[in-house]
């Protein structure tokens, strides 16, 4: 699909790999997830409530890391994607939740998880500067990607109208014992763990602005009466890009489970992804 540009057609810009982490912890009603309110200063998703993630470095597609779990080949078959581009998503998801909140999904040996990140406070801002290097930081303190502690979850791809597209892997894990989640990020402003249904509580009352891919995670989870289901859950990962479609003669969005949605969206006037210049 085109856009036509004062009479011009142009093609939508092509999407890039992003990795979005769905942090999940037991609670006393269930399941919470890690929510991120992010600043309105961002290009994309201004002042949406969502989860760590972030994009893609294709440096980190053929780098050398210890690993420990499903190796990227199995990560490929998955998702659907080459090998190397799958090494660099698992890797992005472990780095933008250890940029994002703190949580870093590595450890010492193959079966052990770091239970302070504190001490890698300095290492994770040269990460968000990208001065480092995921794989260089594993290296420089000996520690293993722990690919066994995500599972697969989604993967949904920006409408080609916006001018800024992620084609978006959505991962879940469950917060290590000992770690503890952060709001220290430029990117958000606030945080908070909640469960799904308390997060999808606050959207309808208009609290929270959620864009179709995190609505949807959300209710996903909401299924689920711990964590140790949710990682036990098999997924089939199918891509979705939602598309304009006219609907008695107006454009709707149509994704899975949209008229839900729509239907209980409080203000609709405010969901934006992209800024536009």
């Amino acid at each position: 699909m085109s856009e036509t540009v004062a009479g011009t057609e142009t093609e939508p810009p092509a999407p890039k790999d992003a990795s979005t982490v769905v942090l999940v912890r037991d609670g006393a009603s269930g399941p919470e997830v890690f929510l991120q309110r992010r600043v309105k200063a961002m290009a994309f998703a201004a002042g949406m409530t969502v989860f760590p993630g972030g994009g893609v470095d294709p440096s980190d597609a053929g780098a050398e890391i210890a690993w420990a779990g499903p190796d990227p080949s199995w990560w490929a078959q998955r998702f659907a994607v080459d090998r190397a581009r799958a090494q660099a998503l698992v890797c992005a998801a472990v780095r933008e939740t250890f940029e994002e909140c703190g949580v870093l999904l590595a450890g010492p040996t193959a079966d052990s998880v770091v239970s302070d990140t504190a001490a890698y406070r300095t290492a994770r801002e040269r990460l968000e500067r990208r001065e480092l290097s995921l794989g260089q930081f594993l290296a420089e303190e000996k520690l293993i990607l722990r690919a066994d502690l995500l599972r697969p979850w989604d993967n949904w791809i920006t409408p080609v109208v916006e001018p800024r597209r992620y084609d978006t892997y959505f991962f879940v894990a469950v917060l290590p014992e000992g770690q503890r989640a952060d709001g220290a990020t430029s990117e958000a402003n606030e945080v908070a763990w909640r469960t799904p249904a308390e997060a999808l509580d606050r959207w309808r009352a208009g609290h929270e602005i959620l864009l179709p891919p995190t609505w949807t995670q959300l209710s996903s989870i909401a299924e689920f009466s711990s964590t140790a289901e949710v990682l036990a859950a098999t997924r089939t990962i199918t891509p979705i890009m939602p598309v304009f479609e006219p609907v008695e003669g107006k454009p709707m969005l149509q994704f899975p489970n949209n008229v839900r949605y729509f239907a209980d969206t409080p203000d609709a006037t405010r969901l934006q992804g992209s800024k536009r210049d």
